[in-house]
């Protein structure tokens, strides 16, 4: 079955209320995520708000992606098989 496409305009939340978004993470991400809200003092969802924000203000500032190769898998050690 084919993806639908969206109609309309994009649906931004209102300033005032922050969107809700379902996020689904490995458990080995998940942990290390949580071990540094953690060491940060924040939620995991803090953190994840955090890193997000940091990311988008990386994006805005150098006027482009973080990572040229933003669509290729990242070969990260913590979340490999041991």
């Amino acid at each position: 079955m084919a993806a639908q496409k969206k109609e309309g305009p994009l649906r931004l939340a209102p300033d005032n209320q922050k969107k809700q978004v379902p996020l689904r993470l490995s458990p080995k991400l998940y942990n290390a995520i949580a071990a540094w809200a953690d060491d940060d003092f924040r939620s995991v969802n803090g953190q994840i708000e955090y890193l997000l924000t940091e990311c988008v203000k990386q994006r805005k500032k150098n006027g482009g992606y973080v990572s040229e190769d933003l669509d290729k898998p990242l070969k990260l050690d913590f979340l490999t098989e041991e």
